[in-house]
């Protein structure tokens, strides 16, 4: 039987995700509280990276170590994925020497191509379509400092990009509504907006999008493998930026969140991701804990699957 994968936030039932939530604020608790849990003991992560990270290269990592694992990282220069190697013979061949695989790339076609011929689970670090890891720990902070995120109001705030793209699942998946406001011309993928139905809609006035809102959300105006569109983007995300002003069509006590690496003065002013109403550096830190339920999970699902 094929191992279970992680590509994206639709490959678990509610429930699994919910669940998921639920140990990762248990397992963030254990760890302060200095408890030894080590269910990956000679176990081994590999970890491809095709795109530069910080927060999820660390967080991957230091989880596999509190796990009692250990993590193996291969940058660009050590794998060959798509161009020297077919994926399919660098995914049997990496995927009978570890336990499970983390990949941060671009093309989602290639995480699943990765995932069809492997043998151990496979986690989504990261594609140009979607970043369910991030929204694991995403909801985990919303969760963690004002209850359950259903039946509230999500405003995403900027780009119809992977970050977006996974929302529109986590709305899906966690059962709130989501207002997307975007420039003309970034909104985010039609077909997927479709799924959702009506827990998302999608605007082009970000101040009318935040009205009411429990979350607003944003994230970088150009991102990585975009820096040429950068001038062309600021001139376009010029009204999207998450300010003071914004942040009161929002509920008196919404939260705000950034997936990271943040540009104060372009898509948030300093006064809002540094202000009392910031998530943001919960979020950031719970991309561990999240991360350590995700492969806790997926591991012992692979143990028990049958023979």
């Amino acid at each position: 039987m094929a191992p279970r994968h992680f590509l994206t936030l639709m490959d678990f039932s509610s429930d699994e995700l919910n669940g998921l939530i639920s140990r990762a604020i248990e397992l963030k608790a254990m760890q302060r509280r200095g408890e030894i849990h080590e269910p990956m003991k000679n176990r081994v992560l590999g970890m491809i990276f095709e795109k530069s990270s910080t927060r999820t290269r660390v967080s991957f990592e230091a989880g596999t170590a509190q796990f009692g694992g250990h993590a193996i990282f291969l940058s660009p220069r050590d794998t060959q994925l798509g161009r020297g190697e077919p994926i399919e013979d660098s995914s049997r061949v990496l995927s009978s020497m570890v336990d499970i695989i983390m990949i941060r790339t671009f093309e989602h076609e290639k995480i699943e191509l990765f995932a069809a011929y492997s043998q151990v689970p496979v986690i989504n670090g990261l594609t140009d379509m979607y970043h369910p890891c991030q929204l694991l720990a995403d909801i985990q902070a919303y969760v963690e400092q004002r209850g359950s995120i259903k039946g509230r109001t999500v405003t995403w705030i900027g780009d119809g990009n992977n970050m977006c793209h996974s929302y529109i699942n986590a709305a899906r998946q966690f059962n709130f509504k989501l207002k997307i406001a975007t420039p003309v011309g970034y909104e985010p993928d039609s077909a997927l907006v479709a799924t959702a139905g009506d827990r998302v809609s999608l605007s082009n006035d970000p101040l009318v999008a935040a009205h009411d809102s429990d979350l607003i959300v944003t994230d970088v105006w150009a991102s990585m493998g975009q820096e040429e569109e950068q001038k062309a983007r600021e001139a376009s995300f010029a009204d999207f930026q998450v300010n003071e002003s914004l942040m009161r069509a929002a509920k008196a006590d919404a939260l705000f969140m950034h997936c990271l690496p943040a540009h104060r003065g372009e898509e948030v002013s300093a006064g809002v991701i540094d202000g009392p109403q910031s998530a943001v550096w919960n979020e950031a830190e719970n991309r561990l804990h999240a991360q350590k339920a995700l492969m806790e999970f997926l591991l012992k699902e692979a143990l028990n699957k049958p023979g």
